[in-house]
């Protein structure tokens, strides 16, 4: 049984014969590609919709692959990165793996058969670490209320516990609003950063 996944990638480079090269050698393998000809189109797409694998050009105009790789290892820290890099760039992508990045690829580009394998890598170690963060996500902090009041206090924190948004909880002392903001925090894709609370 074969235990091939597909994933969304998003190919950002600004010149459009690397970027159909890698979309379509990527697609024909069954994944859904999107493309992004500079830096600053794709951190504007990355943040519209989600991807598995981002992989980016190092130089390009407008915003480098650098600029790229940062951005998403901070705003998306489970989505992988492949840099691709010309002969003289090696440094760099040395200092991108660093950052996090799942590996590099060397232009001119290798056949299409060695990138789809270095895309399957990125989605396999991509599931391991989710894997072992569901296993390591502590429960959570059960909310219970007895008002009814509270059902849509409560429906709006898990709501807004999933997106990027920053949180102001107001309200009198002793009314829960420590509670609430542990429950956002345990809630969210942020659950296994620590959580301060500063009187």
């Amino acid at each position: 049984m074969s235990s091939k996944r597909s994933g969304r990638i998003l190919v950002v480079d600004d010149e459009e014969g690397v970027r159909t090269f890698l979309a379509e050698a990527l697609e024909r393998d069954g994944h859904d590609v999107t493309q992004a000809g500079d830096g600053v189109e794709a951190l504007r797409t990355a943040r519209e919709e989600p991807f598995d694998v981002v992989i980016t050009d190092l130089k390009m105009p407008r915003a480098d692959g650098m600029t790229v790789v940062r951005s998403l290892r901070t705003e998306q820290p489970d989505v992988e990165l492949i840099v691709l890099t010309a002969h003289g760039d090696v440094a760099t992508a040395v200092e991108a793996m660093k950052l996090g990045v799942y590996d590099y690829l060397q232009k001119p580009l290798p056949g299409p058969a060695s990138v789809r394998q270095l895309v399957d890598g990125a989605l396999a170690r991509r599931a391991e670490l989710a894997s072992a963060d569901e296993t390591l996500k502590p429960a959570h902090t059960a909310l219970t209320f007895g008002a009814p009041a509270m059902k849509p206090v409560v429906a709006a924190l898990t709501k807004v516990a999933k997106s990027d948004a920053t949180v102001l909880l107001q309200g009198e002392s002793g009314t829960g609003k420590e509670v609430a903001a542990r429950f956002v925090h345990e809630t969210s894709p942020r659950a296994a950063r620590p959580f301060v609370a500063i009187n």
